[in-house]
């Protein structure tokens, strides 16, 4: 049951509606939707936007006309129904109003239209059994809070659905595992990969991430970082944009001219001639003489050896022996060992390589080229050095040639050195300008080598795979819930297509127009089901009106209104609605109907509806106070218990729902209900002083009543003293005195005076007395009348 429309606010003339704050009695209790609920309000006050509300229950839209709508609906025992859950509510709803008749009547807009047919459950035996043992084999829903047991197909989903949800959360139980590894992995503050963007360069690092680096590390292809390679790439990280490195020379080394002059120094032959025979056979006493020599020419005559004179003749022989020519090979000699001895000394400071200079990634291969270069240079100057011995050789037996051996030059090693440092050089140089990039590409083979260590210590691959199987083994038990799931549905179309046997859409027409015959009289519109044959072949009913034998057109507003009517409480025995006691909303179905028409719509409704007892609520709206009139007689409708009216009314732009007031309420026009506050004035207590309102409310009442009843009584009257007169008759007095309490008692303009004195109750209980006999001398009829309208059947004689 529908309790109350809880809020209402950007919904058409409903803005900022709160129920509990508006719709309260006199006790200040908030009052609550009953069984029977009835709406009065003029047209455009709201009425259809309600009966909206409610029909967006039972189809679960409304319109996207509205620019965010919301609105809540509080049902008994479920949740508030909104925009967002329409029909969470499991209610089996029905309701009336132009929009029903736009999605079912299309005629009434496009006059080539027809009407949405409908059918009503016919008899077959046959059919009926066949239809129970499909139903059988289909079984029973388990209902716990009925306990009732789950049969048939459905025991079978049941049990389906039971090992589909295990396998289902096993498999989620592991992937949510795995899951949550990656996403420590991955985002985990401040372990996470996340928040390693100084190591790892990535500072937006997520789970999707990750996953796409796992895919990397699982390459064939991948090569991971070793842990040598690691530290490089650490100690890059580190490194700062260095000054460029200059450039050294290239090695100048000749050791080919050498080699020549070494060759031909060492191999030359001296002439024998006017040698000594024994020093030209010794070579190291050949030495010592020619030291000796030096020593004593020209400072000793005698041999500081041996002490013996040193002859003319001998410093002849001497000299012979030791001539200009081996004197000259002894110089050049010694002065190709000094040259040796200079490119010696001068090969340590080729290619000198300073590792320092150069950023971490080079220090590897420079440590390689610096092993190459000291390997060179040891090769150069064992060669040299071995040619420096030979000369030396050489010079120690002048005399005497030696066999030589070329050198082997191994410059060129060194020059490929430097040639490589020049390479590294430059590169290291341009470096500089890629270092950015470089570090980013080192925080990447970083971050993959992570991910790799990773994938190994978590074994990712075994991991993933067990889930991949428990993902198949969950899709195939989800599959196979399908497979009972659209058993069941088959099943059910089954039974539908067998009850589909059982309807009869010509019975649906056929009640349409037993209402309009029987409660309107209209013989001549009738509701035809026409049935035709669709584009596959199939059997497809339509409804069409039909006036006196040819389908009706030009329909009036009236006419619309009545088949529409009679349509929807057709529609209430249709198969989806009989015996369900659905809620029903009626919107003003008087609209362009006479008074007779208003009559047998409310006769229809009290007969099908009411008397049926075929709903669990019901709630009806009119703008029409005839009708309103007709539905106080409903049964239940003047139970306080069972029935409740309320008042939709618009302030400018804005719809407001109130509590009906008394006198619409009570009586059948506010006539009656100044009739009734006259009536009581004249007969109770003037000194009760509960009732001063009603005094003091005298004044006021009586000229709204008075004013409506000499009107009708006196329309040719020009003025009200004039209708009083001829009312009263000659008792000017008392026609005086009610004058007077009209205008004086219900103004204080000009009278300011008045309301500092008390009212006089007296009075006004005399002048309703007198007004009411006064009404009963006139016309008796009338006034006897008057008092079955407020329910007073037997007046009292005092």
């Amino acid at each position: 049951m529908i309790t109350k429309f809880k809020s209402i606010d950007n919904l058409a003339v409903f803005q900022n509606f709160d129920w509990d704050a508006t719709i309260r009695d006199n006790g200040n209790n908030v009052v609550l939707f009953k069984p029977i609920n009835i709406f009065y309000g003029r047209n455009y006050s709201g009425k259809t936007t309600l009966s909206r509300i409610i029909r967006a229950l039972e189809s679960g839209s409304l319109s996207d006309k509205y620019e965010n709508p919301q609105f809540e609906v509080s049902i008994k025992d479920v949740a508030d129904s909104t925009p967002n859950n329409l029909t969470a509510h499991g209610k089996k709803i029905r309701v009336f109003n132009e929009d029903f008749v736009k999605d079912n009547l299309r005629f009434i807009i496009n006059p080539d239209e027809s009407i949405a047919p409908f059918a009503i459950i016919g008899g077959n035996a046959t059919i009926e059994a066949e239809i129970q043992e499909l139903k059988n084999e289909l079984g029973k829903e388990e209902n716990i809070e009925e306990e009732i047991d789950a049969s048939g197909f459905y025991l079978e989903l049941k049990n389906a659905i039971a090992t589909a949800n295990t396998a289902l959360g096993t498999y989620q139980t592991e992937n949510s595992q795995l899951t949550q590894q990656l996403r420590n992995k991955a985002t985990n503050n401040p372990n996470g990969i996340k928040y390693k963007s100084d190591k790892y360069g990535d500072q937006n690092y997520n789970i999707s991430k990750l996953q796409t680096d796992i895919g990397t590390v699982l390459a064939t292809s991948f090569q991971s970082l070793s842990d040598d390679e690691v530290t490089q790439k650490l100690t890059l990280l580190d490194e700062k944009a260095n000054a460029d490195i200059p450039a050294i020379s290239e090695p100048q080394l000749d050791l080919s001219t050498i080699n020549i002059k070494a060759k031909e120094l060492v191999t030359k032959s001296i002439s024998s001639s006017n040698k000594i025979e024994q020093l030209l056979k010794d070579a190291i006493l050949n030495r010592w003489v020619k030291e000796g020599r030096k020593l004593h020419k020209e400072n000793l005559e005698q041999c500081a050896f041996c002490g013996n004179n040193i002859s003319e003749q001998r410093w002849k022989e001497l000299e012979s022996h030791f001539d200009e020519e081996s004197e000259k090979l002894e110089k050049d000699i010694d002065a190709l060992i000094s040259e040796i001895e200079n490119s010696v000394h001068n090969l340590d400071t080729q290619v000198q390589i300073n590792k320092s200079a150069f950023y971490s990634k080079y220090h590897s291969d420079l440590d390689t080229l610096i092993v190459q270069r000291q390997q060179a240079i040891d090769s150069i100057k064992s060669e040299l050095n071995r040619v420096k011995e030979k000369l030396q050789e050489r010079k120690y037996d002048l005399l005497n040639s030696k066999t030589y051996e070329d050198i082997t030059d191994n410059s060129q090693q060194l020059v490929d050195c430097w040639k490589e440092f020049e390479v590294f050089r430059t590169q290291a140089n341009q470096f500089s300008n890629s270092l950015e990039s470089e570090q980013t590409e080192a925080k990447r083979l970083l971050r993959l080598r992570e991910v790799s260590d990773f994938v190994t210590d978590t074994q990712y691959t075994t991991v993933k795979a067990r889930i991949q199987a428990l993902k198949i083994t969950s899709d195939t038990e989800t599959q196979n819930k399908k497979v009972v799931e659209e058993k069941i549905k088959q099943q059910i179309i089954r039974i539908e297509d067998k009850e589909r046997l059982m309807k009869d859409e010509e019975k649906g027409a056929i009640k349409v127009n037993e209402y309009l015959n029987n409660f309107f009289g209209h013989d001549f519109l009738t509701l035809q089901a026409l049935e035709e044959t669709d584009e596959f072949g199939g059997k497809k009913i339509k409804f069409e009106i039909v006036r006196n034998g040819n389908k009706a057109h030009h329909l009036s507003e009236g006419e619309c209104s009545l088949i529409a009517f009679c349509y929807f409480m057709a529609k209430l025995e249709d198969v989806e609605t009989k015996g369900s006691k659905p809620i029903i909303w009626i919107d003003d179905p008087v609209s362009s109907l006479d008074s007779n028409h208003i009559f047998f719509v409310y006769s229809l409704i009290n007969a099908e509806i009411f008397s049926r007892q075929e709903f669990e609520q019901i709630f009806i709206s009119t703008h029409n106070l005839d009708f309103l009139k007709y539905l106080k007689r409903l049964p239940n409708a003047l139970n306080k218990n069972q029935c409740n009216y309320f008042l939709i009314y618009r302030e400018n732009e804005t719809s407001r729902i109130t509590i009906m007031p008394k006198y619409l309420k009570d009586y059948v026009t506010e006539f009656n209900f100044l009739f009734h506050q006259i009536y009581i004035c004249s007969i109770d207590n003037a000194d009760d002083e509960n009732q001063h309102n009603l005094f003091y409310n005298f004044g006021n009442n009586t000229r709204k009543f008075l004013e409506a009843f000499l009107y009708y009584k006196y329309p040719n009257a020009n003025n009200q003293i004039e209708k009083l007169t001829k009312f009263f008759g000659n008792n000017r007095q008392a026609s005086t005195m009610t004058d007077r309490i009209n205008n004086e008692f219900s103004h204080l303009e000009g009278l300011f005076e008045r309301s500092m004195t008390p009212i006089d109750i007296p009075e006004m209980k005399k002048t309703a007395k007198f007004i009411l006999a006064k009404i009963k001398e006139k016309d008796n009829e009338q006034y006897e009348a008057l008092l079955l309208s407020i329910g007073i059947e037997e007046e009292n004689e005092e």
